[in-house]
């Protein structure tokens, strides 16, 4: 494995800019782990914000989990983010950054809080994964606006997936697995929209997702992220709409304001048309 290099960023100073106002609004595209082509190196770009370290150095399967052997190098900028390339690791590598406090000396392993993966709990390491899909919901994106406009119906069915239904001895199923059941079951009922109790990934199942890992990684425990694109993508198919609601789904009494009823983040971003 190689070392790390350094003097190599996703972040323009426009990023950096939006990050000190607290404005940006698409930083996972920028910090976490990144499989990058780079000098025609195959790896993985890491940025983490962590404004108190001394020391931060990314730990994984790949180097025995051994603290410094892969330090990242804090920018210039006074932002606070540590980054750094590492040629070779790629997709599927499990990693944790090793951060050395400036204060105290304090030492802490900590997982990724913008990564796309993580390992099913009770192990706690994130992965380094894409997002890459073919998706083939494009005619429900282009009707989005308007099926969840205020003149729209709207009827919601709040779901826990690991609870609405389980496979034999008990199991859980996974995204692609209760897709059509779901789908089925949400359209004989007559709702228009789903609205999941927080599929992002969690450690104690008893919370239902109500303690979060990180928000940019969907549950481990059914499937990967692709799976669960999949499932949402299947919904759209079925011309069901949804969310990923971080609590229940406040209805207002009379006149009510776009935000009160799409104040959560949507199942999926818009984005070019694929495919």
């Amino acid at each position: 494995m190689q070392k790390v290099l350094h003097g190599i960023t996703r972040l323009t100073e426009y990023d950096i800019y939006l990050f000190k106002e607290g404005r940006h609004r698409r930083l996972y595209e920028k910090l976490g782990a990144h499989l990058m082509e780079v000098d025609g190196l195959q790896g993985t770009y890491f940025a983490v914000w962590a404004p108190n370290a001394q020391e931060v150095s990314v730990i994984g399967d790949f180097n025995g989990w051994s603290p410094g052997a892969h330090p990242l190098a804090v920018r210039w900028d006074g932002s606070g983010i540590w980054e750094g390339f590492i040629p070779g690791l790629q997709k599927g590598t499990l990693y944790k950054y090793h951060i050395l406090s400036r204060h105290g000396g304090y030492r802490a392993d900590k997982g990724d809080p913008l990564a796309f993966y993580w390992q099913r709990p009770p192990e706690t390491a994130s992965i380094v994964w894409d997002l890459q899909y073919q998706w083939h919901d494009q005619e429900w994106m282009a009707q989005r606006a308007r099926r969840n406009s205020l003149r729209a119906p709207m009827s919601i069915y709040e779901v826990h997936l690991g609870s609405w239904r389980r496979g034999p001895g008990g199991r859980w199923l996974g995204y692609r697995e209760l897709a059509p059941l779901l789908a089925q079951y949400v359209k004989e009922m007559g709702f228009t929209h789903v609205q999941f109790l927080p599929v992002m990934e969690h450690p104690f199942y008893g919370s239902w997702g109500y303690q979060c890992t990180g928000y940019f990684a969907p549950s481990s425990r059914y499937g990967t992220p692709q799976d669960f694109m999949f499932l949402v993508e299947h919904l759209h198919q079925q011309d069901i709409g949804g969310d990923t609601g971080l609590g229940a789904l406040p209805l207002p009494r009379r006149r009510p304001r776009p935000v009160l009823l799409r104040r959560h983040i949507p199942l999926r971003a818009p984005g070019p048309p694929q495919g």
